[in-house]
């Protein structure tokens, strides 16, 4: 039997709806629209292609958006000069800086200077250790979106061992902090979980991952997680976007992993959707924090 496809893309359109009407009850409250300003270094098509998804997607909810467009030869200093008068204005509610940047520029610093009250991202050391203790003040976008996907879909995580594939900043560690802890802004179900978080240098890679009720590969490979790698009905989750010859492909070989997989996630509509949507959400709390 195939797996069930997880549709980021429609679960994507319900919150954004939902989203649309909590932002105009706030500008109806509070006279003042939530502002996202993001940050673009350089001319890189992936980026550009990131950013105007977020622009639209920002006019859909009535949120109004910012796009700072920077030279690619930029200085760390010059881009932080930027942050910096983006922290100072009270217009601008979130702040998003468009990764990766360029090799010239220290991404840490500029992380570090986005205020954490408008760090959406929730990529300033102080919003991950809040995650970390389990009292966020923003969530991940992308952990977020992959969390609000399962709930909607009927998959809970108490109990289950998830095995995440990769241990980045943005994806892997997050997520496996969210999901390790004994509550969750959707609920406990949507937490307790036994995690196991993989990387490129895990010994016996495939004995981890057969044993996962819940598998998020997020190492950026393509069709990198085979069907021998996935438990026998197991919910699937494909972080990966990867640019080849043949198009936009996971980090998991789809055709193989529809005939094991319970539930899987298609690239493109996967997890992108939610990530994009979850963004929104965090400008919204930002807006709400900053009243």
């Amino acid at each position: 039997m195939a797996a069930e496809i997880l549709d980021g893309k429609g679960i994507s359109k319900q919150i954004q709806a939902e989203t649309k009407t909590k932002v105009a009850e706030f500008v109806s409250s509070h006279q003042t629209t939530p502002c996202l300003a993001a940050v673009l270094v350089g001319e890189d098509p992936a980026s550009q292609v990131y950013v105007r998804n977020k622009e639209r997607a920002c006019k859909r909810v009535g949120i109004n958006s910012q796009l700072h467009r920077i030279d690619a030869s930029c200085s760390t200093t010059e881009l932080l000069e930027l942050v910096n008068q983006l922290n100072q204005d009270p217009s601008v509610n979130g702040i998003l800086v468009q990764l990766p940047l360029p090799d010239q520029i220290d991404s840490r610093r500029v992380l570090d200077a986005i205020d954490p009250a408008k760090d959406v991202d929730a990529f300033h050391p102080h919003n991950v250790g809040l995650i970390s203790q389990g009292r966020p003040r923003f969530l991940p976008c992308t952990p977020h979106g992959i969390v609000q996907m399962l709930k909607r879909c009927g998959v809970t995580t108490t109990g289950k061992h998830v095995c995440v594939i990769g241990r980045s900043d943005i994806v892997g560690k997050p997520m496996a902090m969210m999901l390790a802890q004994k509550d969750s802004e959707l609920g406990p179900e949507m937490a307790n979980a036994t995690v196991t978080l993989c990387h490129s240098r895990t010994a016996n890679l495939t004995e981890i991952t057969k044993q996962a009720d819940i598998l998020i590969a997020a190492i950026g490979r393509p069709k990198f997680v085979t069907a021998d790698m996935i438990k026998p009905g197991a919910t699937v989750v494909d972080v990966g976007i990867n640019r080849t010859d043949d198009g936009l492909v996971g980090d998991v070989d789809y055709e193989a992993g529809m005939h094991v997989a319970g539930h899987l996630t298609p690239v493109p509509g996967g997890v992108g959707p939610l990530t994009v949507t979850m963004l929104l959400e965090n400008t919204l709390m930002a807006a709400k924090l900053q009243v």
